[in-house]
């Protein structure tokens, strides 16, 4: 918060953090395949958006210790979602790619969610949607901080 916080701000802030946890925890219920959990689907949503990956910088992006993503790779390799290769540089290393079934998967999730908050956002009023629409971007900095 800006240094001359207010107690509006402080408000603003409680009714941000309130509001996208609701979302998101409602947004989970969207999902497309129930045996994934969310760890795995975000891993899965990591490798779409960064492209593959050694298992070391999939846990650095996902902020968990390295045996647990071991761990989350390897259920993710005998679900057909991802497969592992070798290294271009390192033969020690692994590099973690996502399959085209993944890709399917990650796609239709998408959609899904996508239609949802299309129709949820559909009684919004004119005036709110503009508000949305400003106000996306910065909740995706805020994301990205």
């Amino acid at each position: 918060m800006p240094e001359s916080s207010s107690a509006a701000d402080a408000a603003a802030i409680n009714a941000l953090r309130s509001s996208v946890m609701r979302l998101s925890r409602r947004l989970k219920h969207q999902r497309v395949d129930e045996s994934l959990s969310p760890t795995e689907m975000s891993v899965l949503g990591t490798l779409a958006r960064c492209g593959s990956a050694t298992p070391g910088e999939l846990a650095r992006k996902e902020h968990v210790q390295p045996p647990s993503m071991t761990r989350i790779v390897a259920m993710l390799e005998a679900k057909g979602l991802v497969r592992l290769e070798p290294h271009p540089d390192d033969r020690r290393q692994k590099v973690v790619r996502q399959t085209e079934r993944a890709e399917s998967m990650l796609e239709e999730s998408r959609r899904r969610r996508n239609a949802w908050l299309a129709e949820l956002a559909g009684g919004l009023d004119d005036e709110e949607w503009a508000a949305l629409r400003a106000a996306a971007p910065v909740l995706e900095k805020l994301a990205q901080l």
